[in-house]
């Protein structure tokens, strides 16, 4: 019997391989409009997702719908929420079909999932045990938040409930940075310890007796005199209160732990590779900030060959303006001399605003695209002024209803000469900063993500970039506003090697202080904040060099395929019209853009 059911069933098997095999129907192509509309939609469900996770990102937009709120950024909770959320979107917009794409829609779905890709590989990294430096922390930018001179509106009752329900939630903010930083000490995860003595200081500066010596007093100050009376005792008394109860005791908390706690614990190597995996940390922190595969390696060494070129222009300066010396006399005369600097603090801020009433009329000259918002010239507030940069740019609001900051650090003017006015002015305004980053705001057919999104290679290197263009704009006329262009350059090509040197190679905070003084004219005070910087946010600092190469080769690639037929304005519209994208991703568009270009020549020849 089983021998017969083993026939039948071969039997069955070979009549069934005499049928021809049915053809495999090739999957229905996927329809590019309906892909399109899909990523869109994708896309943007993302960018409502983060607004709601990120109530602050809200309000820097201008969008007031989650006002009040302020999760806790530094719990367990949150961060395992945020990497499920990019997980999630990750894997939905990786199921549409790429090959359906094209052009703008191809670009944001691929630089989406690098984004998404880039940030998950992260989160293998500890940097949450690491809230405060003297550099940003969340205690000197809750202030600011709260100073009523910042992106928290305070025009409207409404706005200033909406700012005590986020003072409400402060304390836990506060307990879960330390419980995190003391989960840092166990596992050996902690800042250097000059880092810790500069932001002790930060907090201390918030723990007052009086509720009027507040800086959280400045919206009671300046409150509308449109609000009625009984909204004004309530607010101010709600305000007294928030301050004594609340905001003075965090603080106090948070300076005593940094104080008695934390400080012993305290690293003494400064540079990344001290930490656990901190060499691979750094590896991490160099590619995600440059956008590109270079080696510290080969940074360093490019680092070291710029610092060479540009001392020997700055000693063409020197032999320029007759100074009988040598160089480093030179750096001393530049650093001593009273005509190199302000006066006052208002002197100071009046040169950049006439700066600006300058370089404006000029930019038609090299540009067919412009920013519809402007900007402001204005002081670092006192509370951050001692350790923060020198010079900094917030950008404004896209609804229009908060213009673009160029905040000036007049903390010490004799950290502020007066040769950097010009490049500064470009560097941090037009065509730099707000030029780049207003205009990315401003083209609305960019997905979210894209338009308030960045990267940093692309953001400092246009902006370096664009203090190149100052001779071309009739800049820079006066030898001693050039020395402050290469002084400018000089200091993003040092970066290039103490970064390297303090991550990589194991330099001390010492040695990385006495190279940037050495080959350049800097204030100490200048040189101490700089290298801190560093020290806390490694690898950023390549990011200015390194993008400005790339977008400086682009355009020396465009002249020599297009010869006469090359506008610069249409080159700068390529590199700003997109808005900030990877380097890669930058190269192979205006490489695409070159060969059109050629063609069109070509073709109308």
């Amino acid at each position: 019997m089983r021998t017969l059911v083993l026939m039948l069933s071969l039997l069955l098997t070979v009549a069934c391989s005499r049928e021809p095999a049915p053809v495999a129907e090739a999957a229905p192509k996927a329809d590019p409009a309906a892909v399109a509309a899909e990523l869109d939609a994708l896309l943007e469900e993302w960018h409502q997702a983060e607004l709601k996770a990120n109530p602050i990102f809200a309000t820097a937009l201008g969008d007031l719908r989650y006002n009040d709120q302020l999760p806790n950024f530094y719990s367990a909770e949150y961060r395992a929420e945020a990497e499920a959320r990019e997980r999630d979107f990750l894997a939905r917009v990786q199921k549409l079909d790429r090959e359906a794409l094209t052009g703008q829609h191809r670009l944001s779905r691929d630089v989406f999932v690098s984004d998404r890709e880039l940030s998950l590989e992260g989160n293998q990294f500890p940097g949450w045990m690491l809230p405060v430096h003297q550099f940003g922390n969340y205690g000197s930018f809750f202030a600011q938040l709260g100073s009523g001179q910042g992106i928290q509106p305070f025009r409207e009752v409404k706005h200033y409930d909406d700012f005590l329900a986020r003072i409400a939630r402060f304390p836990e903010i506060n307990q879960s940075a330390i419980a995190n930083m003391r989960e840092g000490i166990q596992a050996g995860v902690v800042q250097p310890r000059p880092v810790v003595e500069k932001s002790i200081p930060q907090f201390a500066a918030h723990i007052v007796a009086k509720p009027e010596d507040s800086v959280f007093w400045g919206p009671i100050k300046a409150m509308p005199e449109s609000f009625s009376a009984e909204d004004r005792e309530r607010l101010t008394a709600s305000y007294r209160a928030a301050i004594t109860d609340v905001i003075v005791p965090g603080y106090t908390a948070m300076r005593d732990f940094l104080r008695d706690e934390y400080l012993p614990a305290a690293r003494e190597g400064v540079g990344q590779m001290h930490l656990p995996q901190g060499k691979e940390w750094y590896a991490f922190n160099v590619r995600t900030n440059t956008t590109t595969d270079l080696t510290p390696e080969q940074i360093h060494q490019f680092g070291l060959d710029e610092v060479a070129r540009i001392l020997a222009e700055m000693n063409a300066v020197r032999e320029q303006v007759g100074f009988q010396g040598d160089l480093k006399a030179f750096f001393e005369h530049l650093k001593t001399g009273d005509q190199f600097y302000f006066k006052t603090e208002e002197e100071a801020l009046q040169a950049y605003r006439d700066a600006q009433k300058k370089i404006n009329p000029l930019l038609p000259q090299l540009f067919d695209i412009f920013p519809k918002a402007d900007y402001e010239v204005r002081p670092v507030e006192a509370f951050r002024a001692e350790s923060d940069a020198g010079a900094s740019y917030q950008a404004p609001s896209p609804d229009g209803s908060r213009p673009g900051v160029f905040y000036l650090n007049t903390f010490n003017l004799k950290a502020q000469p007066n040769f950097l006015v010009e490049t500064l002015s470009i560097h941090e305004a037009s065509p730099g900063h707000h030029f780049q980053i207003s205009i990315q705001q401003e083209v609305e057919s960019l997905p979210a993500f894209r338009r308030f999104g960045g990267y940093t290679a692309y953001a400092e290197g246009w902006a370096l970039y664009a203090e190149s263009l100052g001779k071309e704009l009739g800049l820079f006329t006066d030898p001693y506003q050039w020395y402050g262009r290469l002084s400018d350059e000089q200091l993003r090509a040092m970066r290039l090697v103490v970064d390297t040197g303090l991550h990589y190679y194991g330099w001390s905070r010492q040695q990385a202080i006495d190279y940037m003084l050495a080959n350049s004219s800097m204030a100490e005070s200048d040189v101490v904040a700089e290298v801190e910087r560093y020290i806390v946010i490694p690898g950023q600092a390549l990011a200015y060099k390194v993008g400005q190469r790339v977008i400086r080769e682009l355009r020396e690639e465009a002249e020599a395929e297009l010869g006469a037929a090359f506008d610069v304005r249409a080159f700068h519209r390529q590199i700003l019209v997109d808005g900030a994208l990877p380097m890669g991703v930058l190269q192979t568009k205006i490489r695409e853009w070159i060969a059109a270009e050629k063609a069109k020549a070509a073709k109308a020849g």
